[in-house]
């Protein structure tokens, strides 16, 4: 009798069922050169090799992968890895997944932070340490410390600094208190949680942590207990910068400005959207 083998596909039906599947084309790619045990960069090897067989071990592990992308699980959580600012980050679901537009707020705080002179940076709500470790790649003379309230963020944060070889400290509490007696900054950056407690979108990121997502009913009560403390820390003439919501650029600039804050301004995101708002504590 003969034996009927089990149908597997070439990398180009695989993804043309997950695009009849509705898994955006770039989604699909990056999960096929995972399961394939491909760099994530190869991009051109799925066209050089798309009429090769997935092996029935790389089939099983494709459909487990677009059947949890599907889900909502993000890419990042699924391949272990998420590139940002041109840094190879590991990331899971201890961290929020980082985004694009972050790097806006990174390119911001390079253009505050002097190359080759020292300067005290500190990035709250670390995450994955996305941004600090970005800002440390850039600006080696600089002292950047992270800060984080979760303990399991900041051991991935942790991880990906001694992987990548780059010096970032370290600190665990809310916000600015791991800073209490500590000399001023010349920078704070954060990008902390913006997001409405009732926001319907939230329904999309169960897969990410809450904390790092809501903050309150209209979505900046993070972003108010920042600005509060942030004075304190500060040297004079010393920026505060904020990653925030797409609607959320005027009202961050009013609180600033209430707090004494001078030259408030914003910096647009990769669609034009006002993102970023920052200004700095005034010179003595």
């Amino acid at each position: 009798m003969t034996q009927t083998r089990p149908f597997t596909p070439t990398i180009a039906q695989a993804l043309a069922e997950a695009a009849r599947q509705g898994l955006p084309r770039m989604d699909a790619q990056m999960l096929l050169l995972h399961a394939a045990g491909q760099s994530p960069h190869a991009r051109a090897w799925l066209i050089t090799h798309d009429t090769d067989t997935l092996s029935p071990a790389q089939q099983a592990s494709w459909q487990a992968l677009c059947a949890r992308r599907l889900q909502g699980v993000p890419v990042a959580y699924l391949t272990g890895r998420k590139e940002f600012y041109g840094l190879d980050l590991a990331v899971d679901a201890r961290v929020l997944d980082p985004r694009p537009d972050t790097e806006t707020l990174v390119d911001w705080a390079l253009e505050l932070m002097p190359p080759q002179q020292p300067c005290h940076v500190v990035d709250l709500g670390t995450g994955s340490g996305a941004i600090a470790l970005a800002l440390q790649s850039r600006r080696p003379a600089a002292q950047v410390l992270a800060v984080d309230a979760s303990a399991d963020a900041l051991a991935v944060a942790q991880a990906n600094a001694q992987r990548l070889q780059l010096p970032v400290q370290f600190a665990h509490g809310s916000w600015l208190e791991p800073l209490a007696g500590q000399p001023a900054c010349d920078l704070i950056v954060s990008n902390p949680p913006y997001i409405r407690a009732d926001d319907p979108h939230l329904a999309s990121l169960t897969h990410e942590p809450l904390s790092a997502l809501a903050s309150g009913g209209d979505g900046l009560a993070d972003i108010r207990c920042i600005i509060a403390q942030a004075p304190v820390h500060l040297k004079r003439g010393g920026w505060l910068l904020f990653e925030h919501g797409w609607d959320q650029a005027p009202d961050v600039a009013t609180l600033m400005q209430q707090a004494g804050f001078a030259a408030v301004q914003h910096r647009e995101d990769l669609a034009g959207i006002a993102r970023c708002t920052g200004g700095q504590w005034p010179p003595a």
